[in-house]
């Protein structure tokens, strides 16, 4: 397996991943994260919203950085 298709499969469950914690974000209700109980994994609401917010801000760097590099060709070399 190339080292092209290794990334592409990163960046797609980065995407993946990424509208998956987009859909449990909660505005002001419990958004979808209620139907999993997902509060329940955590000790509190802002400790769950706080860990929702830090992966959600790193799969976002993952899927902006592999869509520059894979979009500029830099691993057809």
């Amino acid at each position: 397996m190339a080292i092209t298709n290794i990334v592409q499969v990163i960046w797609a469950l980065s995407a993946l991943g990424l509208i998956i914690l987009v859909l449990l974000h909660s505005p002001k209700g419990d958004g979808l994260g209620g139907l999993g109980g997902q509060a329940q994994l955590f000790t509190s609401t802002k400790s769950a919203e706080t860990t929702l917010n830090r992966v959600t801000w790193t799969l976002t760097v993952v899927f902006m950085t592999l869509t520059v590099v894979l979009s500029a060709g830099w691993l057809n070399k």
